[in-house]
């Protein structure tokens, strides 16, 4: 071996090893990077099939009305999928979880929780009568400055300015919800007021963009929520002349 071999050996040596660490940081990022993208991706399609199951159930819920002449009432419980038996008394009665037995859905979100319902109580019998009849749910958001802004409804509700028949929602991944199996999570988020809000609802509603951002007006958020107006059920139900 000539003095120049042994000269560059030690240097081709350390060259080769720190290819061969950028090699195994890059494979680490990489992994990395798969990993996230593939948690983000898992958690897009649940999101997606949760929207499915929502959005199934809501046309599930408006067969219902033609076939029946008026909405199902929530379910009898946690573990029972069939109406209650007994006529919604006021709001609060006629708030619960999707009838999904009775209406031959999916009751369950892609996280394994129970969708939530409620209904106007005038909407869960028959016949309805459209005339006098209320529809009484509202839905609400945050503005710009983290004020409530109305979506759906407004502060009265008449016949002559008519809120929503109907709300569900699925209570997402984090936080507040109930278990196919009836138990139910507990909220280990501090300051999701809106979140909260949803939770205890019967009659009003909040809707909003998911965050993680704890500082935001009404916390942390990831409910999805879908209604049906008045007008699409009115709609629905004249067109198989099963409305009064």
């Amino acid at each position: 071996m000539t003095p120049r071999q042994a000269h560059w050996r030690p240097h081709r040596q350390r060259g080769a090893a720190l290819l061969l660490l950028v090699a195994v940081l890059g494979l680490g990022t990489a992994s990395l990077l798969i990993s996230a993208f593939g948690r983000q991706s898992g958690e897009a399609e649940r999101q997606q099939r949760t929207l499915a199951t929502l959005a199934q159930a809501r046309e599930a819920l408006l067969g219902f009305a033609v076939t029946q002449g008026r909405l199902p009432r929530p379910a009898a419980s946690a573990l029972d999928g069939r109406e209650r038996a007994a006529d919604c008394a006021d709001a609060a009665a006629c708030s619960g979880f999707l009838p999904w037995v009775a209406l031959g859905v999916d009751g369950v979100d892609a996280w394994g929780k129970l969708l939530r319902y409620s209904v106007t109580p005038e909407m869960a019998r028959a016949p309805i009568v459209s005339f006098s009849a209320v529809a009484d749910r509202v839905v609400l958001t945050r503005d710009g400055r983290g004020d409530y802004a109305y979506v759906a409804g407004q502060d009265q509700c008449d016949v002559s300015a008519q809120c929503l028949p109907v709300v569900l929602f699925s209570q997402g991944k984090e936080h507040y919800g109930t278990a196919a199996s009836g138990v139910t999570q507990i909220n280990t988020a501090r300051g999701n007021l809106d979140e909260a809000t949803n939770d205890r609802a019967s009659r009003s509603f909040i809707a909003r963009p998911a965050t993680d951002n704890a500082a935001l007006p009404g916390g942390t958020f990831d409910d999805m929520l879908t209604w049906i107006t008045l007008p699409t059920l009115y709609q629905r139900m004249r067109a198989a002349r099963n409305l009064p």
